[in-house]
């Protein structure tokens, strides 16, 4: 296993134990890019209990070699994940980019012979565009080194490439066009007003690209934008009264056709083919009554591949065109589906898939006779997987009588017999949506602390229809906590819970949500630990990146508004600081574009002053969450000690 710096501190010991305990007590000793504030010393004996539950790696797909049968992933073997290529099925991942920052994706060039990549630098998501060529090893940068850059596209068997970029007033999201080989051939495609803009599928030809246009997770368009000139035609006018999102669309075999994933005349995102002469509708999962996620269609144009979210675990399935009829790949483990990604021969499908008791990992199937073939079986640092814990789906009312469902994840009742201490972990987003892959050094908290973990899908969840995922728009906003007050008093009812021991922790708009419930139902926590949150949603818009503002503003409410500025003002956490007495630990990213790392700080500061014991992590370069696996592990065992302090003492 890796080994930790330690240190050693003096620990006051009672004179009746000083025959008990050593003098002096190793203690792991944190990077000089954190900023520490009243956090206690960690003992090592935290940092050896939870070391092996870090030790787990994941592989994400990035892409199929074009004439090879082999493959590029994302997986770390250092600190962050980096860029591998598997020759084989189970073959040895061959690791081919090292930066102390992640690179997030991966495409070869038609030759093969290289390869782009996207990266930014401390989590700042200032993303860069490189190519990696293989045979020298040289790596070159294609984009400015200094605005974002983002969603690369390359064209069919070409090194054309459409991305998009904030060059012109870091700000909206223009699209450029270039050749990969030649930096120098950079130039703007089309210039757009607003943050939402990205590029999803090339024509056969090569001659049109189709563009969404993303206004908010209920609201979007596709747009048809002409290679050469620019020239870009509405695809999918505005329906008023009834906004439509278009979240991904792919062209068929001969560009007459474009295979979409959308929500139009449904409550879920349906694939649905649109005849591009009169771009009629023609609805191919309507018997699915869940959303459609992901899509891919063969070079060949014979196949589409989709996978479902039904409840949270992913299904996939193979649409013939010929005749639209579709079936399920039965032979696919169960599981969180990530990319798909059909091989060029046109019958080889990849995908990524993760578990309760698998991390993610990279398989493929041949659609013709359904043949498996799993590419990496990632590690768990030495531990039985099967003793991971399997969650089971719940339900509760809410203030409405509405229905809210969440993940209960229960410790093993012969190791922890009686009532269990719970964690109330809320995923961010907001539409967002917890579904039941793998929970990394959480099962730590719960094979080894005894800790039961509720993930609720409050209201404004995504995977549960479009309805349901404007329910905490605007001046709804609140509804949301009253989720969570309403699975506390569910809680309170179930004799295998402990409601005298709860905390509650989330990142991003769960970090917002472990502050509004900190600030709201202070009485019946213990304590709460909210990662990159908000602390008032007013700051939070006037102070997030500028290229994502307006987004926010459609899904939080403008607070330019009067009205809508002095509602966010009287449910900010912020303005009730005389409820929230209970311990607080705030973890920050120094980078962070989207949440301002003052949106803790300003918080901290005040009740610090209150005399509320409040603990503060902030790592130097990071942003949105921590990637970097030394940071997550610090971070990890001061939660441990936090939990064990406040939680559990």
């Amino acid at each position: 296993m890796k080994k930790r710096l330690v240190l050693f501190a003096c620990i006051l010991i009672p004179l009746s134990l000083s025959a008990q305990q050593p003098a002096t007590a190793p203690v792991l000793k944190p990077g000089s890019n954190l900023v520490i504030e009243n956090i206690p010393s960690i003992p090592m004996a935290i940092a050896e209990e939870t070391e092996r539950y870090g030790e787990y790696r994941a592989a994400t797909l990035f892409d199929w070699h074009p004439l090879q049968h082999s493959i590029l992933i994302g997986t770390r073997f250092g600190d962050t994940q980096q860029v591998h290529a598997v020759a084989i099925p189970a073959g040895t991942r061959r690791q081919l980019t090292f930066f102390p920052d992640r690179v997030l994706s991966a495409e070869y060039l038609p030759d093969g012979n290289s390869f782009l990549f996207l990266k930014d630098i401390g989590g700042g998501e200032w993303y860069q565009i490189y190519r990696d060529d293989l045979a020298s090893g040289k790596i070159t940068l294609l984009t400015d080194g200094s605005s974002r850059n983002n969603n690369p596209v390359l064209a069919h068997h070409s090194t054309r490439l459409v991305f998009t970029s904030t060059r012109r007033n870091n700000k909206d999201t223009d699209l450029w066009i270039m050749d990969a080989s030649d930096p120098a051939s950079a130039r703007m495609l089309v210039q757009v007003e607003g943050g939402g803009w990205r590029p999803l599928a090339w024509s056969p030809d090569n001659r049109n690209i189709v563009v969404q246009q993303y206004i908010s997770i209920n609201e979007s368009y596709l747009w048809m934008v002409d290679a050469q000139t620019g020239e870009k035609k509405q695809l999918t006018p505005a329906q008023p009264g009834n906004s439509v999102a278009y979240s991904t669309a792919k062209f068929s075999h001969d560009g007459k056709s474009l295979y979409v994933i959308c929500d139009r005349d449904s409550e879920f995102q349906r694939l649905t083919r649109f005849d591009l002469a009169t771009m009629t509708p023609h609805y191919l999962t309507t018997s699915i009554p869940w959303n459609v996620e992901a899509i891919d269609v063969s070079e060949d144009g014979r196949f589409v591949a989709f996978a479902t979210n039904e409840n949270g675990l992913s299904r996939l399935y193979l649409l013939n065109t010929s005749h639209d009829n579709f079936r399920p790949l039965p032979v696919v483990p169960s599981g969180v589906i990530g990319r798909l990604r059909f091989h060029p021969d046109g019958h080889d499908l990849a995908f990524d898939i993760s578990s309760s008791r698998s991390p993610e990992d990279v398989w493929s199937i041949d659609v013709r006779n359904s043949r498996l073939d799993r590419w990496t079986e990632s590690e768990t640092g030495g531990l039985n997987a099967a003793h991971f814990v399997e969650p089971r789906l719940i339900s509760w009312k809410s203030f409405d009588g509405r229905s809210i469902s969440g993940y209960l994840y229960q410790p093993d009742p012969q190791k922890f017999p009686g009532p269990r201490p719970v964690v109330i972990f809320i995923h961010g987003g907001p539409e967002g949506q917890f579904r039941p892959a793998f929970f990394g050094q959480q099962n730590y908290l719960i094979n080894e602390l005894g800790l039961a973990i509720i993930a609720p899908n409050v209201r404004g969840s995504d995977g549960y229809g479009k309805t349901f995922l404007k329910l905490d728009n605007g001046f709804h906003r609140e509804d949301t906590y009253k989720d969570v007050g309403a699975l506390l008093d569910w809680i309170k009812a179930q004799p295998e819970l402990n409601s005298q021991r709860i905390m509650v922790t989330g990142g991003s708009y769960g970090g917002h949500m472990t502050w509004a419930v900190a600030a709201f139902y202070n009485d019946r926590i213990r304590c709460a630990l909210p990662y990159v949150g908000m602390s008032n949603l007013v700051t939070f818009l006037e102070h997030t990146e500028s290229y994502r503002r307006d987004l926010r503003r459609v899904e939080y409410g403008d607070e330019r508004n009067p009205e809508m500025r002095a509602y966010l003002e009287r449910i900010a956490p912020m303005n009730h600081l005389d409820s929230m007495h209970k311990p607080i630990f705030a973890v920050v990213g120094r980078n962070d574009p989207r949440v301002p790392w003052s949106e803790s700080r300003q918080i901290i500061d005040k009740l610090k002053a209150e005399g509320t014991p409040t603990w503060f992590l902030m790592a130097n370069d990071e942003g949105h969450g921590y990637a970097k696996k030394t940071n997550r592990d610090f971070l990890f065992d001061a939660e441990v000690l936090f939990i064990r302090e406040y939680l559990l003492n």
